[in-house]
């Protein structure tokens, strides 16, 4: 059953981002890498790549790197719904997610399935401490192709990275304050899983 929960959930997550994938693609001139730009969609797509990886991996194959990088996809989509909940609830219009039931997939329902998901199947491994380092490489790489990309087509997919408005040094403040909300979260979320963890 919690496989069939797991197929189901990863099937809603990927209708509603390919729903709003070709919506957005109706519009003149649209451009299709602004979409997966977003760390929302990016996030997405690792939580049903996560729910797949978990139907397809029997429990007593899991290693550590399989649950640090389970791990890593809880994290980065808890954080999603938070940073949405928290920053960028009400703007909608400028996160291309005006459809009601999409952005309601992708912001609400899946970082809450990510998260139960870990607490009903907990993982089988300790990590080391250093494994939140690790993690917190990913949303750091993609700051820096945000802020790259945007200098070259004058776009950003959020308000807080946006140079245009708050210039480099209001960027990189505001990312040091999300980077620390992101290791403080994921140290959370090591301790906690460490505690559960069956060896």
């Amino acid at each position: 059953m919690l496989n069939i929960a797991r197929l189901a959930f990863a099937a809603t997550a990927i209708v509603a981002m390919t729903y709003q994938f070709a919506s957005l693609n109706t519009q003149p001139g649209y451009a299709k890498a602004n979409f997966f730009s977003f760390f929302t969609i990016q996030s997405n797509i690792l939580a049903v790549a996560s729910l797949f990886a978990l139907v397809l991996v029997p429990a007593a194959r899991r290693t550590p790197l399989f649950d640090g990088a389970r791990m890593a996809a809880v994290l980065y989509i808890a954080i999603t719904g938070l940073v949405f909940a928290l920053l960028l609830a009400g703007l909608q219009e400028e996160l291309q997610t005006t459809i009601p039931w999409v952005d309601f997939v992708v912001h609400k329902l899946m970082p809450v399935v990510l998260v139960v998901d870990w607490l009903v199947d907990r993982p089988r491994h300790r990590l080391p401490w250093w494994t939140v380092l690790a993690w917190l490489a990913y949303p750091l790489a993609w700051l820096v192709y945000t802020l790259v990309r945007g200098a070259s087509v004058d776009w950003y997919p959020y308000p807080f990275v946006d140079v245009s408005e708050l210039g480099y040094g209001g960027v990189l403040g505001r990312a040091v304050g999300l980077a620390a909300g992101f290791a403080a979260i994921g140290a959370g979320l090591l301790w906690a899983s460490n505690r559960r963890a069956l060896r």
